[in-house]
């Protein structure tokens, strides 16, 4: 009796009890551990070769809440670091001491109904690839959470986009105040897509234009331009798609006046067959990456592919290829292999010529 009067009260000040029939709680989450295998080859000689593996987990877990017709709201917890916006791994071996938690995600989407629920007005931090239409990492990180207020037209309150237009424009907060100038740095996002079908092949085409205000650096600027697409079908019964993207930094910094080799070009080309969607099945990728050193964000791109290659945690000025595959054990469980071959475009000074990264990801994935 204690118990159930414990349980009732529980409910009543979370606000359970009067609200059970008004929210429609979406429970979400997953378990990653991970053994990674990191080797440095100079191509020179086998004294200057090491190996460093790490075995690391990551949990997210959160929940989206469908209050009423033209209301929706989110909130999500992970593992990872406050100090690292591209990662939510927890390497092991520290003396089994605790691990921390972090807010992930909290944001509040209004869909007004006068306008047929089309179009959502995002408030808060939410992933970058809900938010706006993300094709692949090359700049943005799978786990970066944009944080800002986002309108979107062709998106769904789950963050998939619809057949046809789609339209986002973003303000994202991307630094406070700063103790020198006093000025706050942030993100000007506009987006637009189309996602449709010919014949048997899907296809969509976008552009993106990111701007960064009162950026602080004391070398580079951020006006990238984003081009991407994909298309895909089947081959018999076997899904596939080619996909790529193009950046190019259109920012007239002070700075760049006197740098007669600025790097500004990026780009991104794959294609996946299969899909480890049911037990059974499996699917492959390949990927090739040139991502110049002033191309993008170095703080915002992949952190994977730029941890071979990271000089002051900058993960730009790398290039070259992801091979990945993932099977379908059991329902809700992957297995995955990911290969990373990555070296510098311009080699740095002390830096041999023939450097090459390579690295190796073996993943087990539980979702619930």
């Amino acid at each position: 009796m204690k118990k159930t009067a414990m349980l009732i009260g529980l409910a009543a000040v979370l606000g359970f009890s009067s609200n059970a029939q008004a929210v429609d709680w979406n429970w979400k989450g997953d378990i990653r551990y991970r053994y990674q295998s990191q080797l440095k080859d100079d191509g020179v000689s086998s004294t200057d070769e090491h190996s460093k593996d790490r075995n690391r987990i990551r949990v997210r877990i959160g929940a989206d809440m469908w209050i009423n017709e033209e209301l929706a709201a989110g909130f999500g917890l992970a593992t990872g670091s406050d100090t690292d916006p591209v990662s939510r791994n927890e390497t092991l071996g520290d003396l089994f001491n605790q691990d921390g938690i972090y807010l992930n995600e909290a944001f509040i989407d209004y869909h007004p109904m006068f306008l047929n629920g089309d179009v959502n007005l995002i408030m808060g931090k939410r992933y970058a690839s809900k938010t706006l239409t993300v094709m692949d990492d090359l700049i943005w990180d799978g786990d970066v959470t944009l944080e800002g207020i986002t309108l979107q037209y062709g998106k769904d309150a789950k963050g998939k986009e619809k057949d046809g237009l789609c339209t986002n424009a973003g303000y994202y907060l991307y630094k406070d105040a700063d103790s020198y100038t006093g000025q706050v740095a942030y993100i000007l996002a506009a987006q637009a897509s189309y996602k449709g079908k010919v014949s048997d092949l899907n296809y969509q085409a976008g552009a993106s234009y990111f701007d960064y205000q009162s950026y602080v650096d004391a070398t580079r600027d951020y006006n990238i331009v984003e081009l991407f697409g994909n298309v895909g079908g089947k081959v018999s019964s076997l899904p596939w798609k080619l996909y790529g993207q193009y950046a190019f930094n259109t920012a007239n910094h002070s700075d760049y006046s006197n740098i007669t080799d600025a790097k500004r070009d990026a780009y991104l080309v794959g294609v996946k067959l299969g899909k480890a969607k049911n037990p059974g099945q499996l699917e492959g990728s390949v990927e090739y990456i040139r991502l110049e050193k002033d191309a993008v964000n170095p703080f915002m791109t992949d952190s994977d592919r730029g941890d071979l290659t990271k000089i002051s945690s900058f993960l730009t000025n790398v290039e070259g290829f992801k091979v990945g595959a993932k099977y379908a054990l059991i329902q809700n469980m992957d297995l995955g292999v990911t290969y990373f071959n990555t070296g510098y475009i311009d080699v740095p000074v002390g830096t041999s010529s023939d450097w090459r990264g390579h690295l190796v990801q073996l993943d087990a994935v539980v979702k619930f």
